[in-house]
């Protein structure tokens, strides 16, 4: 019989925060519906939920089974749902399909407007399992849901799905989610909504960059600003799999879960399984979708709260070059441009002279460092800067001293290893002798040295990953495994923080961000590039965590060259950083760059805190982009061309985000307040862009806008607004 810790009647809870409303049929005594998830309610008593629920109630049509079909939310067959099932698998070839029948529903925080729980125990006699439903409505207006399986049964259940699922209205007809791949990550493309099943499966071992990332549907032609918009991403660091699918029952799903491949979600008597979070946002426009994750990620009581330091990274400066004076004339630029963070990149440990050996020999190079990090160390920490250093410990190199003492330890089927990649193969981190070795030798580098940041790699996917003496596949405790280590360390270790950073950004998600403090976006960071992948990265992570750096004039990885401006200012709109040899650097650029610094610093606790906006601007080659104080008191946004206009000069540009009955004074921000387009060196001036600028409201300013400066492809520039009333 169901019991409750809050009030709801007639077998419905209402869930509301944030402007959102996630109201749950719980009665029959079958699992949870949702009969609405979108926008909020308002304050509903029983008889009006009770019409809510009558007015969403679909006409019977039988043929499946007599009766509306009831999709739950993690849906059933035996209900007539002949969709993808919530549940996939077996006993020794029966109880393949499941009827759950709850036993308890407990309830919380349905009175006050600001979120709730909903707990669901339900069981399958016949089948011998149990099952456990947590279903949450965050303060942020955020859903997240898990489920738990449990064999009671006398023999192995195997599990191969937990598909869990978020129902969305007819009125959604787009769809939208990312592909991408080294060097291009999260690249939207957009397609119709239309019957049928829309899948993305992810087998890398890792949350990948051919992932959907984040899957939205939303009303026709939705942007920025407009448009209802509903999207699930799961919170999940290993393979996983997210789709849309759209049924003649008149069902619109989105849904998602773990990849699990063969044998690995085999449940022996007593065993439980748990999926990942899957999360949901809505809202009227990607921005207010993206806050609901950005807010609740804030939320977090280990989110970091400090300011976020400038970064420099030895990689592109150094390389595997790692030379004690060199290093140090590095560190010495790197503070005198502002610096407050040094990385020491690959090449510090063992043989590790190159990408092709020594992977697992985590003990200092007497090669290379032959009084230890100690006199690196010193130095940097005497600028005044923090101590940061590259780690890569799922991974093994076969040239390596570990994989000639622990062959074994390599993952593989069983009988052959698979195919190298960067010359790595991959550590079992699910052997317990492995994982014990791994943690004590990083306990031992962060207890040796004040190293506090990890920049935490991890560079192949995962190919026939499992354990060589079983045979079995191994990537779901491998990924468990990684977990527990990254954890244990922290625990250990609480002032250290790690970034998770994966060839670049193929590991980027919220399960790998609950142990983690920021993402590397991408390996490439030529800034035309990065416009686009720190966007589309910043629709689900906000900005203090996004790694954004400064490379040099020409990219590494594009040969593209640009001004040290638009670097600087593409970096800004993050975790600011610089990837590039500053002793071999132009003193003006040098000069430059630490203006640039000087105003992150400035700007951080707005760009940290704020909201995050993007205008739906309908010229193709401009883009306007910034951050607006959750106050409302002051805003910065950044003017980007990508290309050349068709129109010339192109039109008004719109901010968004600012309160419409406020005053703001707008106007250039140095040093990003050089429109270098042809007009400007014609002396044809913009007549607003002054020093002084002009006053306007927030409403004149969203509705009208300004006029933008005429700019050189791929350039930028920045706009303050501050508010004067």
């Amino acid at each position: 019989m169901a019991t409750h810790t809050a009030s709801f009647e007639s077998g419905l809870a209402h869930l509301r925060a944030a402007g959102v409303s996630l109201v749950l049929d719980l009665s029959g005594g079958t699992l949870p519906r949702v009969v609405h998830w979108g926008g909020d309610l308002g304050a509903l008593g029983a008889r009006e939920l009770e019409a809510v629920r009558l007015a969403q109630s679909p006409q019977p049509i039988g043929f499946s089974v007599d009766g509306p079909v009831q999709v739950a939310v993690l849906p059933e067959q035996s209900a007539g749902w002949l969709g993808t099932p919530g549940l996939v698998g077996n006993r020794a070839g029966t109880a393949f399909s499941t009827a759950f029948r709850v036993t308890e529903t407990h309830v919380t925080g349905t009175e006050d407007a600001a979120g709730g729980r909903v707990v669901v125990r339900a069981a399958d006699e016949g089948a011998g399992l149990r099952l456990e439903l947590l279903i949450e409505l965050t303060a942020s207006g955020l859903v997240r849901q898990r489920a738990s399986v449990t064999n009671r049964g006398a023999a192995p259940f195997a599990v191969e799905a937990v598909n869990l699922t978020l129902p969305v209205p007819a009125v959604a007809t787009e769809l939208l989610d990312f592909t991408g791949r080294h060097l291009r990550e999260r690249s939207p493309q957009r397609t119709a909504f239309t019957h049928g099943l829309r899948v993305r499966e992810n087998r890398t071992g890792r949350t990948g960059y051919d992932s959907a990332y984040l899957l939205v549907a939303g009303t026709a032609g939705f942007g920025n600003r407009s448009g209802e918009v509903w999207g699930v991403h799961t919170a999940w660091s290993g393979n996983h799999r997210t789709f849309a699918e759209r049924t003649f029952h008149s069902v619109s799903l989105l849904g998602s879960g773990e990849l699990l491949l063969s044998g690995e979600g085999l449940l022996a008597p007593g065993d439980t399984y748990t999926t990942p979070w899957q999360y949901g946002s809505y809202g009227t426009g990607l921005d207010e979708l993206s806050a609901r994750f950005h807010r609740h990620l804030r939320s977090r009581p280990h989110h970091p709260t400090s300011p976020r330091p400038v970064v420099v990274n030895t990689w592109e400066a150094v390389y595997f070059d790692h030379d004690l004076d060199r290093l140090r004339q590095l560190a010495d630029a790197a503070a005198a441009v502002g610096a407050e963070r040094f990385v020491l990149d690959d090449g510090w440990f063992g043989s590790r002279r190159d990408d092709r050996r020594g992977l697992g020999d985590w003990y200092v190079s007497d090669e290379v460092w032959p009084d230890g990090l100690g006199p690196l160390t010193d130095h940097v920490t005497g600028l005044g800067m923090q101590f940061g250093i590259w780690v890569e410990p799922e991974m093994i190199n076969e040239d390596s001293d570990l994989a000639r003492a622990h062959p074994e330890w390599i993952m593989a089927t069983g009988d052959r290893l698979p195919g190298r990649a960067r010359s790595q193969q991959v550590l079992n981190l699910g052997i317990p002798e492995a994982y014990a070795y791994i943690l004590e030798r990083l306990d031992d580098l962060l207890t040796t040295y004040p190293v506090s940041y990890l920049k935490w790699d991890h560079n192949r996917d995962l190919v026939e990953a499992g354990h060589q003496i079983t045979g079995r596949a191994g990537v779901h405790e491998q990924t468990l495994a990684t977990y527990r280590l990254m954890d244990e360390l922290r625990r250990r270790h609480p002032g250290v923080e790690i970034e998770s950073c994966s060839s670049g950004g193929g590991r980027v998600d919220l399960g790998i961000l609950e142990r983690t403090d920021r993402v590397w976006v991408s390996d490439c960071i030529d800034a035309l590039e990065r416009q686009s992948i720190q966007r589309w990265t910043n629709a689900l992570i906000p900005l203090e965590l996004m790694g954004t750096h400064v490379g040099s004039g020409a990219s590494h990885t594009t040969e593209r060259r640009h001004p040290i401006d638009f670097r600087a200012g593409t970096a800004l709109f993050g975790h600011f950083g610089i990837e590039w040899d500053l002793t071999k650097a132009e003193p003006e650029d040098v000069a430059r760059l630490a203006e640039w610094v000087t105003l992150y610093k400035e700007l951080r606790p707005l760009l940290h805190t704020g909201t995050a906006v993007h205008a739906d601007h309908p010229d193709p080659a401009y883009q306007l982009h910034g951050v607006v104080a959750e106050d409302g008191s002051e805003a910065v946004y950044a003017l980007v061309a990508t290309a050349t206009s068709a129109l010339y000069p192109t039109g008004p540009v719109r901010l968004p985000g600012l309160r419409p009955d406020a005053t703001y004074q707008v106007r250039p921000q140095a040093p990003g307040d050089v429109p270098d387009g042809n007009a400007h060196h014609w002396g044809a001036a913009l007549p607003w862009w002054t020093a002084d600028g002009v006053r306007l409201s927030g409403r004149a300013l969203q509705v009208a806008g300004l006029q933008a400066p005429v700019l050189y492809p791929e350039r930028l520039v920045l706009i303050r607004a501050t508010r004067v009333d």
